[in-house]
């Protein structure tokens, strides 16, 4: 029997190898993930630079900290982390035995005789011998699993660098509109005044001073919106770093240094540098010994128990002082009835398994889309920007000739009006194209895992 047992036992070991497997990461395509014309070969990534590198405005490195701090998103991430270590730390004793103290007492009295009392003061034990891998899959899932926390801190860490440095560059890009807009409508305000002095020498007439005022007080009524812009902005940045709405302080979008060139080193990188992708990939992990622990379910579970301890009841009889009492046993549950359970287990890991594959590519190409939208983003805007500044300089140009050009009568005032507003149209898309390029900037790092 004993050779059986034994002999069933290893066939069991032998058919089971593939349970102590660990995961291995699946072939992954990455070549043209960038969408770029030639072959990605340099593997300095802009990615790889620390957040104070990339972002070197003292005030915003500031809100970062204060940000990587106190936000909330961020500390949660963290909580989880310390929940998968308990998990984990669970898992790793579960090799261990356990042991209990479980004493009992009973006090007995039969046909109005006197009263016995009895006890029993056992320390009992249980222990499972892992012979199928259950109790080491359940515990590499639950290292996958710090490590999928882990990664998921990095991912929230990483768009709070990038949320708030956006921000920041937001309420940047307004103090320059509202300086623009402010200063020009300034400027159109004293030409009211001019326009209304020529009409009383006879030099216009009043249809000119009303098309003046008009021009005037459109400007003016652009102003309370980038306000308000400007407050809602500063709201949701206080949010983010988890304090009351306030003042943000701030420098000024023409300080900001915006690098020439940016890169984005080799699309592999992204395995291990975008924390969703490792996120995704520890998902796929999880999943991988979640279905190795179903298959360990179709073989037997061996447990051994055991108790020591004192007890003053001694088969039918009631013994003072008490004596030693001394047990072990063994047990080997093997699964029949329920071998159809265990197999829709199986399916259904499997599937989940097979999902999680999935959503692992599914991250990589979603990643690779970043960095080209990033990059073509920063070219794109780097093109606009050279066109915008002849725009603004042939505008400056038309404004002064136009106005020369009325004042000698020589051409009408809509001409000068329609000059004006093309430049300040001009002059405001221009702060928004270097805003676009820090844009960029804030995507690319953001997209190869940066900060």
């Amino acid at each position: 029997m004993k050779r059986l047992i034994i002999y069933i036992l290893v066939l069991c070991s032998l058919s089971s190898c593939h349970i102590y497997k660990q995961y291995e990461r699946p072939e992954i395509q990455t070549d043209g993930l960038y969408r770029t014309d030639k072959e990605q070969t340099d593997t300095t990534s802009f990615g790889n630079l620390s957040w104070r590198e990339v972002y070197t405005d003292t005030l915003l490195q500031a809100l970062i900290e204060k940000g990587l701090e106190n936000n909330t998103d961020l500390k949660i991430a963290r909580l989880r982390i310390d929940e998968a270590e308990a998990a984990l730390l669970s898992s790793k004793l579960a090799f261990l035995p356990s042991f209990s103290f479980s004493p009992q007492g009973t006090v007995s009295s039969f046909d109005h005789s006197g009263t016995t009392k009895s006890y029993q003061l056992p320390i009992t034990a249980s222990w499972e011998i892992d012979i199928f891998g259950g109790l080491l899959n359940a515990k590499r899932k639950a290292k996958a699993v710090v490590e999928q926390s882990q990664a998921y801190k990095q991912a929230v860490q990483t768009q709070l660098i990038s949320t708030i440095a956006n921000s920041y560059y937001t309420l940047l890009m307004l103090d320059e509109q509202l300086r623009i807009s402010e200063s020009t409508a300034t400027n159109w305000k004293e030409s009211v005044r001019t326009m209304k002095a020529m009409m009383d020498a006879g030099m216009t007439n009043a249809a000119a001073v009303s098309q003046s005022e008009a021009n005037y007080r459109s400007v003016e009524a652009s102003i309370p919106d980038i306000k308000r812009q400007i407050r809602e902005a500063e709201n949701a940045l206080s949010i983010v770093l988890a304090e009351v709405p306030g003042e943000i302080k701030r420098g000024r979008l023409e300080n900001v240094s915006i690098p020439d060139e940016i890169y984005a080193g080799v699309p592999i990188e992204l395995l291990s540098k975008r924390p969703d992708v490792k996120q995704a990939e520890m998902n796929l992990a999880v999943a991988y010994y979640a279905t190795n622990e179903a298959r360990s379910a179709f073989y037997p579970k061996i447990t051994i128990g055991g108790s020591a301890g004192w007890t003053n009841s001694v088969g039918e009889g009631i013994v003072n002082p008490a004596k030693f009492l001394l047990s072990a046993v063994g047990y080997l549950v093997q699964p029949l009835f329920n071998k159809g359970k265990n197999i829709a287990g199986l399916k259904i890991a499997k599937a989940q398994q097979e999902e999680a594959l999935l959503s692992f590519q599914q991250s990589l190409l979603n990643a690779g889309k970043e960095v080209s939208d990033a990059m073509y983003m920063f070219q794109s805007v780097t093109d606009k920007e050279k066109e915008r500044t002849v725009q603004v300089q042939s505008l400056e140009k038309t404004v002064k000739s136009s106005n020369e050009l009325f004042l000698l009568g020589s051409s009408t005032y809509l001409e000068v009006l329609t000059a004006q507003q093309n430049l300040l149209s001009a002059r405001l898309l221009q702060v928004c194209d270097k805003f676009e390029k820090i844009q960029a900037v804030i995507n690319l790092y953001h997209a190869l895992g940066g900060g």
